[in-house]
């Protein structure tokens, strides 16, 4: 058939009303190419529309395939593309998939891309309109005409931009009829397709692939009111709330309602609602069955800001309006009363998805919008890029967490729920997941709505670990008693002052908060148990979760153990009743004998009397129940929110969830520890109070060291004079000081470490020149300037309590440190004249004395009122945006790390690191470096161990067009820093690092994987290849393997808990523990968790450094029990690996190795300028002189009462970890902890006084490094402590026997 007689046939099958005809059919059939991305659950639709398509246009062939078939089905795709006339791409984000695609459709003419990649959519081509970028790097974008009628579209306000532009959707094509050009005309073709996209069903989808032939919209608005009795009665949707509101109450659902029934706004997907999609009926009436008043709207996305600011409101808003306070001005005046918001969008509210694209740019504009409503924010959706068996299996991660849970955090959002997710490519609604959102919002409603006198709230304090004087502690937080301020004491003031029933007649003091631990240490006790609550009457029926505790504690009817009743039926709660506030210890984990064996352990389940108290807090008064309406978890950290269950995502099987029921969590966090305040509000729905950290202070001189600085301050003003006098007494000094480990006299002559004492230098068994002793006398008085001015914490916080003068003083110094005089500080401090004074330090200032904030903010949300967020942190590394505290904190974005900084600080970090082992090793590059990836970290540094990691294995973050991070690449071989190797790193991961950043996680391993196999890279130049390639030779698999961490679900690495029981006999067996709960490999894809212990042991044995950073002052490794136990317990672990390798070889390059060599450790402190690392003695040494040892910090700590105790008796059980697991045993440290806090009488009474538990552990911890080895005491003190240990002993058993 030839040109002419074809076009004729063309022509007439047109004139006869088909698209095509069957001449049209014997060219070449035109190809359609169609991939979905993040609707993948639409492919169904999609596929019935290219049906259709076919039979309308029978020489046009659509192909639909989903993101998901580009990995899977690779070659059908790029068959299908090839040769392909036009394409569609719709919501692609996967950065390697947006790379390949961007190659495979270049050559397509016609290209449709919407709502993905930016770098996808500039491939967007239709005729002469295209996005591509134009050679001086403008958009190519429509042309000015257009762009002139776009701007006449929305607000004018920057956050309403997406919004103007769905209305321009609207009418843009009708109005561009009117604009000349043909670049026009695209355009025009270009947004009638996308309208017919953005409507969806299979009717519109059709017609965007036959745009030319009839026109036909739906008539879906593009906002409207969802209801499934609307849906199939096949009725119009109300356009606006009132309208729905009115056919609502008059249905059969709606009536049976009471009248107080909690009034929810929904906000739903339109486009869900176009493909009719079954979830939203499951969700509408679950709401209805719980008691909730649904009112379900759905938007497009974008909008969703403005549908809440000016369609909703509250009686909150409304009474703040009657009083003159108009925070929004576009409130329209039919706007509807709710008591609550849910969201299943998910993303930011101001944006959408894509708002997403810069995550938090509006926060604050959507936290403008929450305050004004004051009700519950809640994010609950189904997961829509997520299947169901993999959320169960490995909770909600990737993209999916940062939807649900990371952005709405910004906003304020609390309590999220996943309501299911895909099967298949349909989405599936979890009932149960349902009904436990509706009960969670009657509760938070309930709060509102009942009267302070009436309200119930249950105070959980802590006393983990037991026996040590734990009980009414928490990190940094003073809970009972503060000098002359008391913290319970002034939560329980300000409740009473809101109008709460504590029964106590006006006048009447409060129980101090030391009076109510005291009562509570009591209670701990069963023997003083009169009765209980017995038999086990809170427990759930008899479900999968309480199957799983009989099966690991026997039959509940006959259970005897932990917190039992005598007889063994039933459990008693230990706690005190102050009215209608009941105050209580949250139980221990675990066994007699073993009391944390389950913290960590995810097989076993909390014992009966756990469960049991949780289930008593739950249940209603008349069910026996205490029935709280709120709890507060009082300080960080309890242990609830740590059970076994999903990582993230609650499902009704986790055990958090259960046991937390419906009850609003009010929990008081440390500001500082946005990483585990994530898992608190994540895992345990806590809505965060922030509290300040304690104040900072100096360690300053004392005793020896301030001794020797004098004599160094007298030889310094005449060296010539005075050297031959001083030099004896200041190297006798040094020695008794402990000193000379970290500034050795090193012999000019020899190169080699000498020890000099008078005794020695007047027997001339050492020369020391008068040049060679001022050169050193210099570094010692250097290096005291370091001790002298190295900041701790001083004491613990108050909740609630201005600071006073002096520690105000005390951050300012702190933050500001040289940069401003001691003059400036203390007028600032005195809330002076700040005349000339630095702004910012007045702006501090102001910002600390809002810490009674802290307790309005607990209150706030025990009002069921919005809780503003803020961003976790701490003054000196954040600044002053961390302030004030009393908000809801939260963590940072996951896809943009590391940030510019971090990676650039990490960079230098890494170089220091290998500079250090080089010069430790003869020039040696180490071979693997293991570096500790802890959330915490993370987040306060915003990804500076990521950064490291990077460096050392040498490799740059690559980001999309909105920053975010795609892919770490490999840097070339040639662009290494000196030609050096990639050096392997053993990746060891805290569990909150694992389940907050599985993106993070995904991108290493696929780092680690590509390095493995780097092409044309050889083992001398590329050590993970190196150790890749030998593991194979050996049958491993995997041996790409470098991210390790605990089990799916659980957290921990169990060496502090044997530590703290005593069980344990070396650091062997403590290394053997370590690397038992963190031999489970995670990565992209399926690698989840998976059992790689030979992957593991490999990569220890050839570690020769461990890397740990510090990022605040507050927990140093002295301080908390996580560093010894992670940190020294992988030191220990890699040197017990090492066991039976040859002491001496010889590498391809003829440099000697030692394999044998014991691992060094670099800590590197990032609160600070100095990114040089110490090693891990010296790090230990500074430390303890500085703080434990130190009397300016063992004062203030003291004076804390029980709880600076306890902060005492923790210490030195990590100093007794610390010598277990690195074998850090110098006497000096536990001769002077001993003069400290035993040999001083005043001081020994204090703490015996004010915790005999804690002062009984600080002996015992003495007692037990003697026998261990660690501390060469003598028998007088030996017997000493002895014999205070049996008093402390009979004491403690003196007050049981006293019930």
């Amino acid at each position: 058939m030839d040109a002419a007689r074809l076009a004729a046939a063309e022509a007439k099958g047109a004139s006869e009303g088909g698209i095509l005809s069957d001449a049209a059919a014997a060219r070449r059939t035109k190809r359609v190419v169609l991939i979905s991305g993040f609707e993948s659950f639409n492919v169904g639709l999609y596929k019935k529309a290219a049906k259709k398509v076919a039979k309308r246009c029978p020489g046009v062939e659509l192909v639909v395939f989903s993101d998901r078939d580009i990995e899977s089905k690779r070659e059908d795709v790029a068959a299908a593309l090839e040769g392909a006339d036009v394409f569609f791409g719709s919501l692609l984000f996967d950065f390697d998939q947006v790379e390949w695609l961007r190659r495979a459709i270049e050559k397509i003419p016609t290209r449709f891309v919407f709502e993905s990649a930016l770098e996808l959519m500039s491939e967007t081509s239709v005729g002469s309109f295209e996005m591509k970028p134009a050679p001086d790097g403008q958009k190519a974008g429509p042309p000015p005409a257009v762009k002139a009628i776009l701007s006449k579209f929305g607000s004018g306000k920057e956050e309403d931009k997406l919004v103007g532009y769905l209305s321009f959707l609207k009418i843009g094509p009708a109005l561009l009829r009117f604009v000349p050009g043909r670049k026009a005309k695209d355009l025009r073709n270009w947004l009638t397709v996308y309208g017919y996209w953005n409507q969806g069903g299979v009717e519109n989808v059709e017609e965007a692939f036959v745009y030319v032939a009839k026109q036909y919209l739906a008539d879906t608005p593009p906002f409207g009111c969802y209801h499934p009795d609307l849906e199939r009665a096949d009725a119009p949707w109300p356009t606006s709330v009132t309208e729905y509101l009115e056919w609502y109450d008059k249905t059969p659902a709606g009536a049976a309602l009471p009248p107080d029934a909690p009034s929810v706004a929904i906000l739903l997907y339109r486009k869900h609602v176009i493909t009719k999609q079954p979830y939203l009926a499951g969700l509408v009436e679950a709401m209805q069955e719980k008691g909730v008043r649904p009112i379900p709207m759905f938007i497009n996305g974008v909008e969703a800001h403005t549908i809440v600011r000016d369609l909703l409101t509250s009686d909150s808003e409304q009474a703040a309006r009657a009083a003159g306070v108009l925070a929004i001005d576009s409130l329209r005046p039919d706007a509807t009363r709710v008591d609550a918001v849910v969201s299943t969008v998910g993303f930011p509210l101001v944006g959408g998805p894509a708002g997403s694209m810069e995550a938090g740019r509006q926060a604050e504009v959507a936290q403008s919008i929450l305050r004004a409503k004051n009700v519950p924010y809640i994010v609950a959706a189904p997961l829509l890029i997520q299947d169901i068996a993999s959320w169960e299996r490995s909770g909600v991660g990737g993209l999916q967490s940062v939807i649900l849970y990371a952005l709405p955090e910004l906003d304020g959002a609390v309590d999220t729920v996943p309501l299911g997710g895909l099967v298949g490519d349909d989405i599936f609604l979890a009932k149960e997941r349902t009904y436990a959102l509706a009960d969670r919002l009657k509760r938070w409603v309930s709060l509102r709505k009942k009267p302070p006198s009436r309200r119930k709230v249950a105070v959980m304090l802590y006393g983990f670990p037991p026996g040590v004087g734990a009980t009414g502690t928490a990190a940094l937080l003073n809970v009972p008693k503060a000098r002359s301020i008391h913290c319970l004491e002034a939560a329980l003031a300000s409740m009473r002052d809101r109008g709460y029933d504590l029964g106590i007649r006006d006048g009447d003091a409060i129980p101090s908060g030391e009076a109510i631990v005291d009562v509570l240490r009591l209670l701990e006790d069963g023997a003083v148990i009169a009765g209980g609550w017995g038999p086990m009457p809170y427990l759930p029926s008899h479900d999968v979760l309480v199957r799983k505790m009989e099966r690991a504690w026997g039959p509940l009817e006959s259970y005897a153990g932990l917190c039992t009743t005598p007889g063994g039926k039933g459990s008693f709660v230990a706690g005190a009743r102050v009215g209608n506030v009941f105050v209580g210890v949250q139980p221990a984990l675990g066994v007699e004998g073993d009391p944390m064996r389950l913290l960590f352990e995810r097989d076993l389940t909390p014992h009966p009397q756990y469960a049991a108290y949780y289930k008593w807090l739950q249940s209603a008064a008349e069910d026996g129940g205490y029935g709280a309406d709120a709890v507060v978890h009082m300080g960080m950290h309890g242990t609830v929110e740590w059970l076994p269950g999903t990582p993230l995502g609650n499902t009704g099987l986790s055990w958090s969830d259960a046991l937390l029921g419906s009850m609003p969590n009010v929990y008081v966090y440390a500001a500082n520890n946005p990483s585990e305040s994530i898992v608190a509000k994540r895992r345990g729905y806590g809505t965060i109070v922030s509290h300040n950290v304690p104040p900072y202070g100096r360690a300053g001189l004392y005793r020896q060291t301030a001794e020797l600085r004098e004599l160094l301050s007298d030889y310094r003003e005449d060296p010539e004079t005075n050297a031959d006098a001083l030099r004896g007494p200041i190297f006798d000094l040094v020695t008794s000081a402990g000193l000379d480990a970290d500034c050795p006299y090193v012999d000019a002559a020899t190169g080699e470490r000498a020890r000099v004492t008078s005794e020695s230098l007047e027997k001339g068994d050492v020369t020391v020149t008068n040049e060679a002793f001022s050169e050193y006398a210099s570094e010692l008085y250097a290096y005291l300037g370091v001790l002298e001015n190295r900041l701790f914490s001083e004491g613990l916080h108050v909740l609630g309590a201005a600071p006073t003068r002096e520690t105000s003083a005390a951050y300012l110094e702190a933050y500001f440190g040289e940069r401003l005089s001691a003059e400036a500080v203390d007028a600032v401090a005195g809330m002076g004249e700040s005349d000339g004074v630095d702004d910012e330090a007045v702006e501090i200032r102001s910002l600390l004395r809002r810490n009674v904030e802290e307790l309005s903010g607990m209150l706030t949300v025990l009002n069921g009122e919005y809780l503003p967020p803020a961003v976790g942190g701490d003054l000196l590394r954040d600044g002053p945006g961390v302030l004030p505290t009393g908000r809801n904190i939260h963590a940072l974005d996951p896809y943009r790390m590391p940030s510019p900084a971090a990676t650039d600080r990490g960079a230098r970090v890494a170089a220091a690191i290998l500079e250090q082992h080089a010069a430790a090793n003869a020039g040696a590059f180490p071979e693997t470096v293991s570096v500790n990836l802890w959330g915490l970290d993370a987040i306060k540094t915003k990804g500076e161990s990521v950064a490291i990691v990077l460096a050392l294995v040498g490799a740059r973050v690559v980001k999309e067009g909105t920053g975010r991070v795609v892919r770490y690449e490999l840097v070339p071989l040639s662009e290494m820093p000196g030609g050096r190797p990639r050096v392997d790193v053993l990746c060891n991961m805290s569990g909150i690092f694992r389940d907050s950043f599985a993106n993070v996680v995904a991108l290493l391993d696929d780092l680690f994987q590509r390095a493995a196999d780097a092409p044309e890279e050889s083992a001398e130049q590329n050590f993970i290849k190196k150790h890749a390639t030998e593991m194979r030779s050996e049958g491993v698999e995997n041996a790409g393997a470098r991210l390790f961490s605990n089990p799916p679900g659980d957290y921990g690495s169990m060496v502090n808990e044997r530590v703290g029981t005593g069980e344990w006999e070396d650091g062997r067996e403590l290394g053997d523990t370590w690397a038992a709960r963190n031999a489970f490999s995670y990565g992209k894809g399926d690698e989840k968790g998976a059992a790689r212990p030979e992957v593991l042991q490999a990569l220890l044995r050839s570690t020769e450094r461990v890397v740990q950073e510090i990022d605040s002052v507050e927990y140093g490794l002295t301080d908390i029990q996580e560093y010894y136990a992670n940190t020294g317990a992988l030191v220990a672990a890699a040197n017990a690996a090492k066991e039976g390798l040859p002491e001496e070889t010889t590498d391809a390059n003829g440099r000697k190795r030692f394999p044998r060599k014991k691992v060094a450790c670099s800590v590197v402190e990032t609160f600070g300028e100095d990114v040089a690392p110490r090693d891990l003695e010296e790090t230990l040494r500074l430390e303890y002189r500085t703080k434990l040892l130190n009397p300016r910090w063992a004062d203030a700590m003291a004076d804390q009462g029980s709880g600076g105790a306890y902060e005492i008796s923790q210490r030195m059980t990590a100093l007794v970890g610390w010598g277990a697991t690195s074998g850090f045993a110098e006497d000096w440290v536990f001769d002077g902890a001993n003069e400290r806090y035993v040999r001083d009488e005043a001081m020994r009474e204090k703490l015996r006084k004010a915790n005999p538990q804690a002062f009984r552990n600080v002996l015992r911890r003495m007692l037990e490094a003697a026998g261990r080895g660690m501390w060469n005491a003598d028998e007088e003190t030996l017997a000493e402590l002895k014999q205070l240990y049996a008093e402390a002993d009979d004491e403690l058993e003196g007050v049981k026997t006293q019930a």
